[in-house]
């Protein structure tokens, strides 16, 4: 489940131990689990701070409480404590915590999902842009609502044919088309206004 190196352990005993709180423990969650911006906190918790629901993992000295909605998102995680030059380093590697690709057996619908949360609105979020999946028709046509910046930006017809709909057709099989479902006259804060200034 999770390996937990033992120079991780003894720091985090020789830390508890500075604390001398009877009890005190280790909780890791998964914040934005399955999202591009999925992180992990890690924290010290007593029994008290605990939802009751945890896995518990037991370690030398202390326990590890794993948030239990996140186990799968931190499965395989490995936490390690790096001795370096400059003083020491905990490094957190959870390859799982961003979620995984669906198969291609999935739904048409979930490969686009996936597809528009991992490499598109990243993309579009360094313009304050977005994009949401309202409809994927039997026949493979998707289409989007454009949102923040993006939502009235006179660049949007070239963001989704020359970005948006390369990607969906070359990455999920079984799309045939992009469609944009916007009403862009309504854009509060284009990125760029559709008369050409910013």
């Amino acid at each position: 489940m999770i390996n937990i190196s033992e120079t991780a352990q003894a720091h985090f005993r020789k830390l508890i131990e500075r604390e001398a709180v009877p009890g005190m423990g280790v909780r890791l969650a998964a914040m934005h689990a399955g999202t591009p911006k999925a992180d992990v906190r890690l924290e010290f918790a007593e029994q008290q701070d605990l939802q009751g629901d945890e896995w518990a993992i037991d370690c030398e000295g202390f326990t590890l409480w794993l948030d239990a909605a996140s186990v799968p998102f931190l499965d395989g995680a490995e936490i390690d404590y790096a001795t370096q030059v400059t003083g020491g380093q905990l490094q957190i590697r959870a390859p799982k915590i961003k979620g995984e690709a669906p198969a291609e057996s999935a739904s048409l619908v979930e490969r686009v999902r996936w597809t528009v949360e991992h490499e598109i609105n990243p993309q579009l979020a360094q313009h304050r842009g977005n994009v949401a999946v309202e409809e994927v028709t039997a026949d493979g046509v998707v289409l989007l609502r454009f949102g923040g910046g993006c939502h009235g930006c006179g660049m949007a017809d070239v963001t989704l044919k020359q970005g948006i709909e390369k990607t969906l057709l070359t990455r999920v099989p079984g799309v045939t088309a992009v469609r944009d479902a916007t009403d862009h006259d309504t854009g509060q804060a284009p990125y760029i206004a559709r008369n050409g200034t910013a």
